[in-house]
Order: C-alpha cells, then sequence, then structure tokens
C-alpha cells in the first residue's frame, strides 16, 4: 500500500547504548564502534537514540557555543565513516541552525550528511525542559534512504497530537524510526507501547522505538527498544536495563508494505526487578561516570542502609564499597549483629567508629549555653551530625562517595537530619516509599538481577525485615511513636505527591482526617531539607526535585 521502492528488504541495526553527557569524543566511538558491529551483521542502517552525541539531557550545555561546535564535528566525522559503503547512520545531536539551537538528528550516508532532522514538539514537563534550550524545527517530511522513505519523529513527536506521524504518513513515509530519550519509570514500558500503538493505528505505518539505555544524575533510561508492525502486533522487543544492538530485518510483503521478519523477543522484568535494576544502572552510572573509585555508607542494622548496601555491593563489587557501623548508646545489640551480618553477607568492608566521644564533646561544648533546658531533638540531631561528619571525613580522606540512605517516605515528611544523615553524594532509594523498600528487600533475597556484582542467597538478614523500624537516637524507640504505620503514610503520600489528591478525597479512602492534614502540613515544611538533599535515582512518576517543584516559603493548606 505505502511501499513505492524497488527495495525490498531492510536490515536495521537498533542501538540502545549508554552515552555520558558531554563526553563527546567518547560518544562518537562508541558510535563508531556500534557502526562497526552494524557492519559485521549485514546492517543497511544504525538507528542511534536522541541527542546521542552529546549525551541526553545536555540541559545548559548547548547554550555553549563551543559544546555545539564539538558536536557538529563529530557528526560530520561520522558522516565521513559512511563513505566505506556500509551502514548508514540516523544519529541525535544538539544542532546551531540560521534559526537558534535545535533537537535534532542526521541521516549519514555515502560519506555526508544527507539530511538534518529538527524536533519539532520540546516536552516541558516534569523532567523536561527542552523550550528553554532548543527552538521549534519545521513539520518534518520523509527522508529517502537508499530508496527507502523514513518517517523520523524524535521522541516527543510520538507522544503528543501535533500531527507529526500523520504529516509523514500522508507525505509518503514507508516506517516511522523513532530515535527516543525515554527515562524510566514503574510501568513506563506498557505506557511507551501505548502511545506507540496509538500512532500506528492512526498512521498505519510500522514503527521502530529506540531508547537509550543508562544512567544520568537522577534520571534512568532504560533502554527496552522495540517495534510494531503496521498490524499492530508487537514485532521486536529488545532487552531492558543493557547496552544491546540488536539487528531487525524489515521485509515488504506483496501488498508493499513492511513488516519485521525477524529481531529479538526480550522478556521485560517484572515490577520488583524493574525497580531494583533502574536502582543498580543509576546507582553505578553516577558513581562511575563521575570518576569516583569506591563508596562508604552507614550500615545501622536497619532496612535502608542494607538494601542500599547491597545496590552498592550489586552494582560495583564487594571491593568498592566500606559500610560503618557509628554505635552510639542507643544503638542496640540487635543492631549490631544484624549490621555485622549484613556486611559478610555482602562480602563488603565492615568497620566499627563509635560515637560517644565526638556526641559528648558537642554536648560539652554546649553545655553552659544549653543549661536549665530539656533534652530532645536537638540532642538526637547531634548524634545523626557526629555520624554524617564522621562519613564526611571517611570520604575526604580516602575520595570515596557518601551514599545515602534515606527513604521516600522519610524525605517526604523530614524524617531526617540536615548535615546528619541527610550527608552524601548520591541516594539509590530516595524515590522508593518505605514498603517499596521492604518489599525491593524479600526480592533481592530471592533473587540476582542479571549485571549484578552481588552474591547470592540472603544479603539482607531477615530479622533487618522482620523487626520495627527504629533510628535509635533514644532508649526504645521506634519510627511509629512520632509517624502513622508506614502502609498508612506511603498511601497518603502516594496520594498527595504522585496523584495531587485533595484532602477531602484522601479521607474518603478510609485515612483519619487529622493523620492526613498531619502529613500534609510535614510533606510542606520539609521542602527546604528536599531541597539540600543528594540527587537519587527516579523511580516513580513524580519523584522530587525534577518532576515536582513546590516552593519552600508556602502557607497553602488543603483544608
Amino acid at each position: 500500500m505505502n511501499g513505492q521502492s524497488d527495495r525490498t528488504t531492510l536490515r536495521i541495526a537498533v542501538a540502545q547504548l549508554n552515552p555520558t553527557v558531554g563526553d563527546v569524543a567518547g560518544n562518537l566511538a562508541k558510535a563508531r564502534a556500534a557502526r562497526a558491529d552494524a557492519a559485521a551483521q549485514g546492517a543497511d542502517l544504525l538507528l542511534l537514540t536522541e541527542l546521542f552525541i552529546s549525551g541526553y539531557p545536555p540541559e545548559d550545555l548547548v547554550l555553549k557555543p563551543a559544546f555545539l561546535k564539538a558536536c557538529q564535528l563529530a557528526v560530520e566525522t561520522l558522516a565521513e565513516d559512511t563513505a566505506d559503503g556500509g551502514p548508514g547512520v540516523v544519529v541525535g545531536f544538539p544542532r546551531q541552525g540560521e534559526a537558534g539551537r535545535h533537537n535534532s538528528v542526521a541521516v549519514l550516508d555515502g560519506g555526508r550528511i544527507l539530511v538534518y532532522r529538527d524536533k519539532l514538539d520540546l516536552p516541558n514537563y516534569g523532567e523536561f525542559d527542552e523550550k528553554r534550550v532548543f527552538a521549534e524545527g519545521a513539520m518534518p517530511g520523509p527522508v529517502n534512504f537508499r530508496g527507502v522513505r523514513l518517517g523520523i519523529p524524535i521522541c516527543e513527536e510520538i507522544w503528543n497530537d501535533l500531527g507529526v506521524c500523520e504529516t509523514l504518513a500522508e507525505s509518503g513515509a514507508e516506517i516511522l524510526l523513532v530515535p527516543n530519550g525515554s527515562p524510566y519509570y514503574r510501568g513506563k514500558v506498557d505506557v511507551r507501547h501505548q502511545v506507540a500503538l496509538k500512532q500506528v493505528i492512526e498512521t498505519d505505518l510500522p514503527l521502530v522505538f529506540a531508547n537509550q539505555v543508562g544512567g544520568q544524575d537522577e534520571l534512568v533510561f532504560d533502554g527496552a527498544s522495540f517495534g510494531l508492525n503496521a498490524d499492530k502486533t508487537l514485532a521486536f522487543q529488545m532487552s531492558q536495563f543493557e547496552e544491546t544492538i540488536a539487528l531487525v530485518t524489515w521485509k515488504k510483503d506483496e501488498d508493499g508494505d513492511w513488516r519485521c521478519d525477524g529481531g529479538p523477543m526480550s522478556k521485560i522484568p517484572e515490577r520488583e526487578e524493574a525497580d531494583y535494576r533502574a536502582c543498580v544502572l543509576g546507582f553505578r552510572d553516577y558513581v562511575n561516570k563521575n570518576g569516583f573509585k569506591n563508596v562508604v555508607l552507614g550500615l545501622s542494622g536497619g532496612i535502608d542502609s542494607a538494601i542500599c548496601a547491597a545496590i552498592a555491593v550489586d552494582a560495583l563489587g564487594e571491593e568498592r564499597v566500606r559500610c560503618v557501623m557509628l554505635p552510639y548508646r542507643y544503638t542496640s545489640e540487635e543492631s549490631l549483629k544484624d549490621a555485622a551480618a549484613c556486611a559478610r553477607a555482602l562480602g563488603c568492608r565492615y568497620d566499627i567508629v563509635a560515637i560517644e566521644a565526638p556526641v559528648t564533646g558537642f554536648m560539652d561544648a554546649l553545655s553552659d549555653m544549653f543549661e536549665g533546658t530539656e533534652a530532645g531533638i536537638t540532642e538526637e540531631n547531634l548524634q545523626s551530625r557526629a555520624r554524617g561528619t564522621i562519613l564526611m571525613a571517611i570520604s575526604n580522606k580516602f575520595g570515596s562517595m557518601v551514599v545515602t540512605t534515606g527513604n521516600k517516605s522519610e524525605m517526604s515528611v523530614g524524617y531526617a537530619t540536615l548535615y546528619g544523615d541527610m550527608n552524601g553524594g548520591f541516594n539509590p532509594i530516595k524515590d522508593l516509599y518505605k514498603m517499596q523498600v521492604y518489599a525491593l528487600s524479600r526480592w533481592r533475597n530471592t533473587t540476582v538481577p542479571p549485571g549484578a556484582l552481588g552474591p547470592s542467597g540472603e544479603v539482607i538478614p531477615q530479622n533487618i525485615i522482620d523487626k520495627a523500624p527504629s533510628a535509635e537516637l533514644r532508649p526504645n524507640q521506634t519510627d511509629q511513636d512520632s509517624l502513622p504505620p508506614y502502609p498508612v503514610l506511603d498511601d497518603i503520600l502516594e496520594c498527595l505527591v504522585e496523584n495531587e489528591m485533595g484532602t477531602e478525597e484522601i479521607v474518603a479512602r478510609g485515612h483519619d482526617e487529622a493523620t492526613v492534614h498531619r502529613v500534609e502540613h510535614l510533606l510542606y515544611i520539609a521542602e527546604y531539607k528536599r531541597r539540600q538533599s543528594a540527587p537519587g535515582v527516579k523511580i516513580t512518576k513524580k519523584n522530587f526535585g525534577r518532576d515536582r517543584r513546590y516552593p519552600i516559603t508556602n502557607r497553602f493548606r488543603d483544608r
């Protein structure tokens, strides 16, 4: 129906790779290696992802003319490679055009740049801020590549209804190739499939969705590239959280339509595995791309630090992880045993640094000023800040990045100490609610995820999972002394944060009205703490920072 060229076969190498933002030379080398791989597989065309040459998202780097020139030169160099008669290339990069900066792709073949294609639909929500740094491109037409008319909508252009795919179809496109920088959140693969399916239905064209993989600050790109035939069937499915290049063969049928005739059918992980692997990948790339040789974290004997230790070992290997127990007079024997057992199960280094002396020193220094006052949260926070100071000293001395270990439930309500347990360079569980931490801990004790460097078996002692959570800052303390039970708290927080629900709606779900209003209040007043927290892996649809931008000074309450 759509085919008018004589060509009957098109072999596309879909590359879901892990570029590094700003490493133009490294990304070019990765593109060249991918093209050599594609050539060895007999590909006609290599499809790379959105803004591959710069790494995605480059944010304000694109405001630097020198950076744009470096990206342009890299694309021209890659174009020269195609003079060898091997695969052509579709590659994304930031381009300085006559009308401004563009989020662009270049189609390369025969030793030259055949055409530029500038992104029209620039996303400006959640983690995306492209209208701030890029200018809109023009409505596109198809690109003629070796006799096949390719429609190349860029990422967001298949998510909205600006008519880009429809225009491409009406202009004679035969196949839609979509380079993406689509970050992970829970359930995102199904969302992408539905978005792509809508475009296939509306255009009656097959579609190839190529997605980046790897961590970039808070964002994790999970790959999971796929294709759909024009009849809405799944043409191929690539793996999630793994760099790979897959050869996908498309053949023209007797009606002149293109259909996939060979490609991978990888299984997409279930919810707990996907979340855990996102945490591992995001953590690994943050540490490695920023040049840290190893990490250190405070191992308290609690669930949060235990799963962070497991993620760190799975990401980096036991030899690059140091755990430190920092006991005080309120630290229980149970916690000492649990922390030691966790470190032993993971095989990582374990040190004990008691904080009695530094805390006493702080107390003595402040004794005159504090005379006549009752001990309380201030003294409890001194314990946390002593621990934070010691971990930062270890970091400074040995060059280890401090891993901070607070979960999303705690970060939501401010159950954390500035310059204490919030000290650190990165937090792998920042976007996991407490009950999700428990679920992932139980899952990890039964499964070693692909690519993990940690051991099999129970790596988080069962007693850590079973016992009541406690900060152990005073005798017999538990979290539930000052917070609702975590199943209740997490549900209220998901309503407030993820779903922006009103308090009346939340109460109607069966929650106590006073508790709902108290949690809402705690959520708002903790904003100043979150602004000073370490970055962490985005797992939910709305994480703190990129997705949820609330004012610190804020008197609104939903009464």
